[in-house]
């Protein structure tokens, strides 16, 4: 048996897998447009480098070289300041797919954490009842005049 520190010989599989590119490489746009500064005010534009979350998007997702990524940062951290952009975007919890968190998707979640969204049961407030006389006493009194 050999020693454990040493190193098994690659598969057939993982040498195909190292062989094969990773696809064409991405371009950074502000390289391809000759773009001298990124703007802080093109809001637009910078949500293209912030995930849905309201992170910012690394090189390796974006494609944009080291110079153009930390003026995008900078530029997204300013609009931030300046209220152009959101810090964080506020997700939904039904939004979710399920992940970590407590309750997962199986049905462990708290015991009546459905039941704050549903309809409210018991008799309907004080206010509504009075309006929905008020309307039937003078739809009979229309009635009664006609």
């Amino acid at each position: 048996m050999p020693p454990p520190n040493r190193r098994r010989p690659p598969t057939k599989a993982a040498d195909q897998r190292a062989r094969q590119g990773r696809g064409k490489p991405k371009v950074c746009m502000f390289c391809a447009d000759q773009a001298t500064w990124v703007d802080y005010k093109d809001t637009n534009l910078l949500r293209r480098f912030i995930s849905d979350r309201g992170k910012i998007r690394s090189r390796g997702n974006t494609g944009t070289c080291a110079q153009h990524q930390r003026e995008v940062a900078v530029a997204i951290k300013t609009a931030r300041e300046l209220a152009l952009l959101p810090y964080a975007v506020r997700t939904l919890a039904a939004d979710k797919p399920g992940g970590r968190g407590r309750g997962g998707g199986r049905g462990g979640g708290r015991p009546g954490a459905d039941d704050t969204a549903a309809a409210p049961e018991g008799p309907a407030p004080a206010g509504e009842d009075e309006d929905e006389g008020e309307e039937d006493a003078g739809a009979e009194r229309a009635a009664a005049e006609a």
